[in-house]
């Protein structure tokens, strides 16, 4: 883990807040031009911001995830894994989804170039 206000996280934070927000823009804005994304909730993954922007319109006229990073840690190959702590609701309101899982990001020059969804290692509080 490392200092969770280093700058590298600053980026990954500001894109949770507006995932959260359902600010497609300003998400988008922290990524780059070929970022890969995780159909999470369908399986494979998109490529490039207007896909990703498909994508989540299409996830949150079905679903209503909210993702709240828990923690940030910084691994051997630059990337960083973000332990968060997801809920997933209907449109109606109703949980489907109370979990902790591993968002692993790849940044280029600041912006976010990918992520996957992983486990958590087992020394996560979460896990």
């Amino acid at each position: 883990m490392f200092d969770q206000s280093a700058p590298e996280i600053e980026p990954l934070r500001a894109a949770y807040a507006a995932f959260n927000a359902h600010d497609i823009d300003a998400a988008l804005a922290l990524m780059t031009a070929n970022v890969a994304w995780p159909k999470a909730f369908k399986g494979g993954f998109v490529r490039g911001p207007e896909a990703v922007r498909a994508y989540w319109t299409e996830q949150w006229s079905e679903i209503n995830p909210h993702v709240e990073p828990v923690a940030f840690h910084r691994e051997d190959d630059g990337r960083v894994l973000v332990e968060v702590h997801q809920v997933v609701r209907d449109l109606a309101g109703t949980v489907l989804a109370d979990e902790h899982v591993g968002h692993r990001f790849t940044l280029e020059h600041g912006l976010i170039q990918a992520m996957e969804v992983c486990p958590l290692p087992a020394s996560s509080p979460g896990a």
